[in-house]
């Protein structure tokens, strides 16, 4: 693949004329426009980041992280000659996969799921996309999804390979191997473009960054805490453990240059001074990671525009160890309280108490949008690809009404 945004890039799996009035509109806009309005990313709306549903007045949700992240990939595309568009569509559609409970969801699922084929939010994303979304259907009547472009769904894939022993993550299962082939024709086999490299980084931004400050900010997290040594251990072996493989000393180093920064946020007791002061910080660490991406990007290249396959996205050691610190503050001081992990077990027995019911119950238990597909579906393992497409889609709110209407 070139370096440039051609008619192969800009292909769709059904093709569609643009609409007379709006010929002025690129094809990534058109993109974006789509999974803007879509019930997917409405969904995200009702699903958990961090801070549960209905913990706080204001936590952030699958889909306040999916904006933010558009907006910091959006710029990091801008500075280094990626399409804006393009990446701000990929960031908003990278979560739309992933089902009730947050990661913990997507472990009930996979369970579920593995004899036939597994289950992975970002392999769930492409089906969404590709799939089960409405808006665009074949010559023969089957759905094409939101029928994106092969730039826009390359884009969003952020493993790009299928279902592997040694890998639990993947980016497409068996049955949508064709549709993933055909978004990744022409590419280097497991090499992400561009634009994938800066969503992916955009991610891992947004959410460590907000993560954080959603756990200072509903109390569960004191940034003093850093400040001994005993704590400072602690969370350099869960960042080893969970997040990045380096050296103690890295690690450490990392956490020293983040409390020597003079926005860091050693006390907040919810004080107006206390908020403006925890927002400055937030920006702070994002401009500091997202600034120390694009200088060693820009200063290894040659000063053309970096687009699909031209080159890669430069993360400094430094800057990568910083941010894996951050997830593992809010993994450590928020996701592993005690509360937080008898809850978690909860929702897993839920959701599997779940599947299994709407399996015996399928196709009666199914929206009408997948009875059909369930019905058409040769074997077992197609019919349960379809109720895992049916729990999957549920946010958690209603998986929980899902859950005590069958479960009576």
């Amino acid at each position: 693949m070139t370096g440039e945004y051609d008619a192969l890039t800009r292909a769709r799996l059904v093709d569609e004329p643009l609409k007379a009035e709006r010929t002025t509109r690129g094809e990534f806009v058109r993109d974006r426009a789509r999974v803007m309005h879509s019930a997917a990313l409405r969904r995200l709306a009702a699903r958990t980041q961090v801070v549960g549903v209905g913990e706080s007045d204001f936590p952030r949700t699958r889909l306040t992280h999916s904006l933010e992240c558009a907006q910091i990939g959006r710029e990091l595309a801008g500075a280094l000659g990626a399409d804006p568009d393009l990446v701000d569509t990929a960031c908003l559609a990278h979560d739309l996969g992933h089902p009730p409970f947050g990661h913990n969801g997507e472990r009930a699922l996979a369970e579920f799921a593995d004899k036939f084929g597994g289950f992975e939010a970002n392999a769930q994303s492409l089906r969404v996309l590709t799939r089960l979304e409405a808006k665009i259907v074949d010559g023969d009547g089957r759905s094409v999804g939101l029928n994106l472009t092969r730039a826009t769904l390359d884009a969003a894939t952020k493993y790009p390979w299928p279902r592997q022993p040694e890998n639990p993550k993947f980016g497409c299962y068996d049955d949508d191997k064709p549709v993933f082939d055909w978004v990744r024709l022409g590419a280097v086999p497991g090499m992400k473009c561009i634009e994938a490299q800066i969503m992916d980084w955009a991610d891992d931004v947004a959410y460590s960054v907000h993560d954080l400050e959603d756990g200072v900010q509903a109390g569960l997290v004191s940034l003093e805490w850093l400040d001994g040594d005993a704590e400072r251990a602690e969370l350099v072996a869960l960042t080893q453990d969970a997040y990045l493989d380096v050296s103690g000393a890295e690690l450490q180093a990392a956490i020293d240059r983040l409390r020597a920064l003079p926005c860091w946020v050693r006390g907040y007791d919810g004080s107006l001074r206390a908020m403006v002061a925890l927002k400055q910080m937030t920006s702070e660490l994002i401009g500091r990671f997202c600034g120390a991406a694009t200088r060693a990007t820009r200063n290894a290249g040659d000063g053309r525009p970096l687009r699909r396959y031209a080159g890669d996205l430069l993360i400094p050691d430094d800057a990568r160890a910083e941010c894996a610190v951050l997830k593992a503050v809010a993994a450590r001081y928020v996701m592993r309280r005690t509360v937080t992990l008898a809850m978690q077990e909860r929702q897993r027995e839920q959701l599997a108490e779940l599947l299994a019911a709407v399996a015996t119950g399928a196709p009666e238990t199914l929206e009408p949008a997948l009875q059909a597909a369930f019905e058409a579906a040769d074997d077992d393992a197609g019919r349960l690809r379809v109720v895992v497409d049916q729990v999957a889609s549920l946010t958690d709110t209603s998986a929980l009404a899902w859950h005590q209407r069958l479960m009576r």
